[in-house]
């Protein structure tokens, strides 16, 4: 806009941050615009005492850097704003202003300034002597800000008029110059609307309210220089000076090279010494993938690289805070990205993949031919990563480290979402508007494609003016950046305090400052990434580890006391010294067994995983990089030409070698590289940038690169159509082809889950368990598959055995009470620490009184009731939920008595407050017992709403999940199956018709069915979750797994109507029961379905009687699975069974 408009610079001001000045530097200088980087800060301009006794807030200023001082000092103040601000908005005062005022011009910040302010409070001796203490601070360097925005005819905002006379007057007078600006917020007035949308939604506000609120004016919108000259033509020198201005700002913000503390006096020296230490420490325990003298030549040939690309430093760096970690016991990964390429690395115990066992490439990882910074991303515990930074902060100096900003986008869903809030529409409507947006893979499309694409949102549009506005303001915002937060793993460690590089943000939710520029730019800045991964895979790893200590056995000894290998001296609990040909870790890969099991858990990778049987760890690291789009579709040529199926390709025999471990296809980028570097001569430095340039598609490079391949190829002997033939596969596969270094790390991980799974599933699945403890939807696969695949039992929560988190004792997994929904880990902490001090709880009072139920709170005391936690001390859940109330505060009393009788004279009386009466209801009856528990759990665990229903639905043929996959086994079969339906997710398809997956479970498994529109359509009120139907469905098996289509629906309760008990034997402990048992008969037979009747014997089993009795009851009753379940909950009922 500024080039077209013919203006020489311009200034960017953005309130209170900086976070665009090296960007906008640089794109304005590319664009032939001189940038003046500035910034509009709100300053604490004056004491309550002052202003008789009333506290001004901070008004906006700018500051514009004139040259490099001014530039630092900027940094400085914004830096110290959000840092020293505490809990106020970010601000600076007049004594920090004063102390770093050097090199920066001031403008006063208008009619909406400091001074602005105090005039239009009407204290103008104090507006004047602000500003003749701000003509001190910035001597020669201070303007008069002028602003004109007109409105209702007039030359600007009521504040303009109110102060512009004040400003002119005062700037003759006090000889200072007077500068005319633009508060620009959008680049047309056509944009006003939407950007006051913008405004409302920053400051939790309404569009239409009538309370005061922040408003512009549609005429803060980018105007060119003539329509400025003639809005101020009254003042021409207020025009005129911001040229000056220009010619004295020539300063610009510029990138720097890359900036690292210093590690120690000669980093040359230190970084041989410990490499060279570290890799006569591995030889002596690990298996040698060459002789000793070819791991020695690699190490040299890095070493060299490395000290002449002047970067021995960041390796020392890296190094070291990986070694503290490790010292530490926190768990870090053994590799990531091309990094795992390098022997140094492995030697400094950065890695832990010998690059020389996986022939991983250095080049790839730091590349001679191209100078760039090398870059390590390292995975630590994701609960221990914090650790390993605040280490770095004491060893660097708190001030020379930060993390990185990041900027959230606002995408087409939120910007529906957010202003229809601020038009206030019913949150109903904008929910269901906003969910019509299609999503392509995990962004949702923009409103414009969501318009042409969806006629059900184009419809609303039409139908309702206030959504036709909404949808028009949320695409004119749609884009913009709408909130700062940091980046997830960057780190960046400085020579100097951070805030002389570049400024600093604070986010409110971390202790640790960050960049305000974000990772691309605070790199050009000087500044080196490092990144700190959490990974939860090594989480696993390590709880499972601990839960395999927990029991008394080592890693290498399995749970049935078998030992599983035979560990090397000192690595008995190293799970990088397990071995890498373990039978039964393959065999759960080749049966895709792989649920939990790190980067092939899904569904895709298991089929994959079928077909492929692999049996030797270079399988799986190829999985890694094939599974992804693109190279998928290599997949089953590679399985059919490892399993002897189909017959590899041969390329040519100079390079046939090199994809003998790929079956023959070209996988990773550092196979395009060798075959470059073997049949055309290529260096494997030359290779990086000709697989680069393909790769990217980069034409020049490729049409540069292709004769002098094609040229070495011929000095091989090789001839120009085989070249060619072998070029354009390279082409081709570049764009795919996967880095193998980043692959054969994430492959290791894999293979140790895979491992532990093999060898100790029940403190794998429970270490699983724990790290994704409140997500509930993922706690339920893993339950199922636990429970029926690995055949493991998981008892229920209970407050007297289980812990907060998910623990094992003898071979069995006991349910987190952390895991409850609502409930949170401390709380659990609470309950569990008083019962390991002082013994399992004998009732309900005794738990209120040795826990402070007031601190558990009430919402987690009601989720422990109704998911059965308190079932060993009073086994009537219904109670245990309506007592809570009664007995959080009973148990607040107790405590209160306790601490008040411990600050007494003569201590604690020894007597108890009486209990409370506690309601005495009647238990629920089954379904409803289920019900509760789903919603304090989030999935069925004691047991099924179906369970009742399995006789009544085999007699209908209605299948189990278990029997559908046996049938399915035989080949496609049309079936109907029952389910409780868990949840749903709608989805369009390419065509534009609706279809749906809907999950599903019955007491034999959870499953999915596809629904197509007609189905959907026909049957959608009954496909939602919590509904218990049978479905209708076609079956068929693909690569072992089950595929259900929906053809049709219907309740379970009309499913078996006509399908009742032929009869019901009713087992009775007590005599008193038979009433009990004969009214619930009663009750459920009136109104029933004749057709449900049936008999029902009573058999009496009582210890003085000298054996069963059995009573037929003369007359016959509706017998209906709901029947059944409610006679089990009667009491002194035992059993209830099917004749």
């Amino acid at each position: 806009m500024c080039a077209k408009a013919g203006m020489p610079a311009v200034a960017v001001t953005d309130s209170g941050n900086l976070f665009s000045a090296l960007e906008f530097s640089e794109t304005a200088a590319k664009a032939g615009i001189q940038p003046i980087v500035g910034c509009q800060m709100d300053l604490a301009y004056a004491a309550a005492a002052q202003l008789g006794g009333k506290t001004p807030a901070p008004r906006p200023i700018v500051l514009l850097a004139q040259n490099e001082a001014g530039y630092l000092n900027l940094m400085k103040l914004n830096s110290c704003a959000f840092l020293e601000s505490g809990d106020q908005l970010p601000h600076i005062t007049l004594d920090e202003l004063t102390r770093h005022s050097e090199g920066l011009i001031c403008l006063t910040g208008g009619s909406l300034g400091p001074v602005g302010q105090l005039v239009q409070d009407a204290q103008v001796e104090a507006a004047k002597a602000l500003l003749t203490r701000m003509a001190e601070m910035f001597p020669n360097r201070l303007y008069v800000e002028l602003q004109r925005h007109p409105e209702n005819g007039a030359k600007g905002t009521v504040a303009e008029r109110a102060t512009e006379p004040f400003f002119v007057q005062t700037a003759y007078a006090m000889d200072l110059p007077l500068v005319a600006t633009n508060d620009v917020y959008f680049p047309k007035t056509e944009m006003y609307d939407a950007h006051d949308a913008l405004i409302c939604i920053a400051d939790g506000a309404y569009v239409d309210q009538q309370e005061p609120r922040r408003r512009l004016t549609p005429e803060h919108y980018f105007k060119t220089p003539a329509q400025m000259a003639e809005l101020f033509s009254d003042v021409p020198e207020a025009i005129e000076n911001t040229l000056e201005i220009a010619k004295r700002c020539g300063f610009r913000a510029t990138t720097r090279d890359p900036i690292l503390p210093k590690f120690a006096d000669d980093e040359v020296v230190e970084l041989r010494r410990q490499a060279n230490e570290g890799l006569q420490a591995r030889l002596a325990v690990i298996p040698h993938a060459a002789s000793v003298e070819d791991y020695q030549k690699r190490l040299d040939f890095e070493l060299d690289i490395i000290e002449g690309m002047g970067f021995p430093g960041y390796f020392l760096i890296v190094a070291d805070f990986i070694k503290w970690a490790k010292d530490n016991n926190i768990p870090v990964g053994p590799g990531r990205g091309s990094g795992a390429g390098s022997l140094v690395a492995y030697a400094l115990t950065v890695t832990d993949l010998d690059p020389l066992r996986y022939s991983l490439l250095f080049e790839r990882f730091l590349n001679p031919e191209r100078v760039s910074m090398p870059d390590f991303d390292i995975d630590f515990c994701m609960d221990r990563r914090e650790e390993v930074i605040r280490y770095v902060q004491q060893k660097y100096g708190r001030d020379k480290v930060g993390q990185i900003i990041t900027f959230g986008a606002l995408l087409s869903k939120a910007a529906v979402r957010d202003i229809g809030r601020v038009l206030q529409m019913p949150y109903g409507q904008v929910d269901r508007l906003s969910k019509l947006i299609p999503v392509e893979g995990v962004k949702p499309v923009s409103i414009e494609k969501a318009l042409a694409d969806e006629p059900r949102l184009r419809e609303e549009a039409k139908a309702e003016q206030v959504v036709d506005r909404m949808l028009t303001y949320a695409q004119q915002v749609e884009g913009l950046l709408r909130n700062a937060s940091t980046h997830a793993a960057g780190v960046v460690i400085g020579d100097r305090p951070l805030d002389e590089l570049v400024p600093l943000y604070q986010d409110p939710r971390s202790d640790m400052p960050a960049t305000q520029f974000n990772m691309k730019w605070v790199e050009q800045a000087g500044l080196v990434k490092f990144d700190f991964l959490g990974l939860k895979t090594l989480t696993v790893i390590q709880n499972a580890m601990d839960l395999i200590e927990g029991q008394g056995r080592p890693l290498h000894i399995g749970p049935d006391g078998t030992q599983l290998y035979e560990p090397a001296d000192g690595a008995e609990g190293d799970i990088g010294a397990i071995p890498l040909d373990d039978e039964r870790t393959y065999k759960l890969y080749a049966d895709a067994r792989t649920v939990a099991v790190f980067q092939v858990e899904s569904s895709g990778m298991m089929d994959a995983l079928r077909r492929m049987k692999p049996d030797c760890i270079e399988d799986i690291i190829a999985l890694v990089a094939l599974y992804r789009p693109g190279p998928m579709e290599n997949i089953p040529k590679f399985c059919e030409v490892k399993n002897g199926i189909s017959e590899r390709d041969k390329l040519h025999p100079s390079i046939d070698h090199i994809l003998d471990e790929t079956q023959g296809i070209i996988v990773y980028q550092e196979q395009v590289m060798q075959i470059a570097q073997e049949m055309a001569g290529y260096s494997l430095g030359g290779a990086d940038l000709l697989r680069r340039a393909m790769g990217k598609k980069i034409q020049e490079a490729m049409d540069a690169e292709r004769p002098k391949f094609l040229e070495g190829s011929a000095k091989n002997g090789v001839d120009k159509k085989k070249a060619m033939e072998v070029w354009n596969l390279l082409d081709k596969f570049a764009n795919y082809g996967f880095n193998k270094s980043h692959a054969a790390a994430y492959a290791v991980v894999s293979y140790q889950t895979g491992w532990l799974k093999a060898n100790h599933p029940v403190e794998f699945m429970a270490a699983v368990m724990n790290c994704d403890i409140h997500l509930t939807d993922k706690l339920g696969v893993f339950i199922e598959e636990t429970k029926r695949r690995l055949k493991i039992d998981v008892v229920p929560p209970c407050v007297n055995q289980s812990l907060a988190t998910f623990s094992v004792s003898e071979g069995k997994i006991h349910y987190a009470l952390g895991a409850l929904k609502n409930v949170g880990g401390e709380a659990m902490k609470l309950i569990v620490d008083a019962r390991l001090a002082d013994g399992p709880f004998q009732d309900l009072f005794d738990l209120a009184r040795r826990v402070d139920l007031k601190r558990v709170g009430k919402r987690p005391m009601e989720m422990l009731a109704r998911s059965g936690a308190f079932d060993q001390l009073d086994a009537n859940r219904r109670k245990c939920l309506e007592s809570v109330d009664a007995l959080v505060a009973y148990s607040a009393s107790t405590h209160e008595q306790k601490n008040s009788a411990q600050g007494g004279l003569f201590g604690d009386s020894g007597e108890d407050l009486p209990a409370p009466r506690l309601p005495m209801p009647e238990d629920w009856l089954p379904t409803e017992r289920l019900a509760q528990e789903h919603q304090a759990v989030g999935f069925y665990l004691s047991g099924h709403p179906l369970d009742d229903y399995l006789g009544p639905l085999k007699r209908k043929n209605v299948l189990t999940l278990a029997e559908l996959e046996q049938k399915a086994r035989g080949g496609a079969v049309a079936a109907k199956i029952a389910g409780s339906i868990s949840g749903k997710q709608e989805r369009k398809s390419a065509r534009g018709n609706r279809f749906a997956f809907v999950q599903c479970s019955d007491p034999t498994g959870l499953y999915e069915v596809t629904v197509f529109s007609d189905t959907l359509e026909k049957f959608r009120d009954m496909l939602m979750p919590g509904e218990n139907v049978v479905l209708t469905v076609e079956a068929t098996m693909e690569a072992d797994q089950l595929k259900l289509l929906c053809r049709g629906a219907q309740a379970v309760d009309a499913a078996v109507a006509d399908a009742a008990s032929m009869g019901l034997k009713v087992y009775i402990g007590e005599e008193a029961a038979i009433g009990s048992v004969a009214t619930r008969l009663e009750e459920a037979s009136k109104g029933g379905n004749p057709r449900s009747r049936g008999p029902v014997h009573l058999v009496l089993m009582h210890p003085e009687l000298p054996g069963e009795v059995e009573i037929a009851l003369k007359q016959e009753y509706v017998l209906n699975p709901q029947i059944k379940g409610a006679l089990k909950h009667v009491p002194g009922v035992q059993l209830v069974e099917e004749f």
